[in-house]
């Protein structure tokens, strides 16, 4: 973006640009955890579950550890609506015309984003050692084991893409606010004028002619004093 900027972005009230919205780094991460978000969930919530030949119920796939699946649906859809608010964040990041308020919104983006970068490194942890421990006497058909992987594999990925969304926020943050645009609170250029106390002419200043003749002040001869007789008289300069 040209020009001065204030926490990654310009002068508030300039026009929406998709396409350089969709070439910046940080949206593209956003939209990539966003896709690892809805495969997650999409593979625990659709092939997470299981059971024996001899069995009606369903159970985890993940050691029949029903809060491992839990944490994986949880996880994936939460992480798909934290993905779509900071998208919509994005979008109308440029029209914020506080500095404070945009420094409050950088702030979130890089502590959340590294929240959810420990949260995922918790997930693909605790995915993979149910999966290493599960019976196969518990799932002798091997179904499921494909999208299994899948749900971990993607775990792994999503580390490290909101790794990178708080990183690319803490480089906005570091960026900080340009003093010649930006000032801590907007003020409305109208209501700034309007407000503007008035100054008068101030005529104290000036200094008025001396009067009567024969003063200390007058100077010497009597042909240039101001008797004021004669009215007012221009002084050439």
């Amino acid at each position: 973006m040209e020009g001065m900027q204030a926490y990654g972005a310009g002068k508030a009230g300039g026009a929406f640009d998709p396409v350089s919205f969709l070439q910046q780094p940080q949206t593209v991460l956003r939209i990539v955890s966003w896709l690892f978000s809805i495969v997650i969930f999409g593979c625990i919530a659709n092939e997470g579950y299981i059971n024996r030949p001899d069995e009606v119920e369903e159970y985890c796939i993940f050691n029949r550890n029903q809060s491992a699946c839990n944490y994986g649906v949880f996880m994936g859809s939460m992480a798909f609506l934290c993905c779509v608010a900071f998208l919509a964040l994005d979008v109308y990041f440029p029209q914020i015309s506080s500095v404070k308020d945009r420094k409050k919104a950088v702030l979130a983006d890089v502590g959340l984003s590294a929240f959810w970068s420990f949260m995922w490194f918790v997930g693909f942890c605790f995915l993979t050692n149910q999966w290493q421990v599960s019976k196969l006497e518990d799932n002798p058909l091997r179904e499921g084991g494909d999208a299994a992987r899948a749900a971990i594999t993607f775990c792994f990925f999503s580390i490290f893409t909101w790794a990178g969304q708080a990183f690319l926020g803490f480089q906005r943050y570091k960026l900080g606010a340009d003093s010649a645009l930006f000032s801590q609170e907007y003020t409305d250029p109208s209501q700034d004028a309007a407000g503007a106390p008035y100054t008068s002419f101030g005529g104290d200043d000036l200094e008025s002619p001396v009067a009567g003749g024969g003063g200390g002040g007058a100077p010497a001869g009597g042909d240039g004093a101001f008797d004021g007789s004669a009215g007012y008289q221009r002084q050439d300069y």
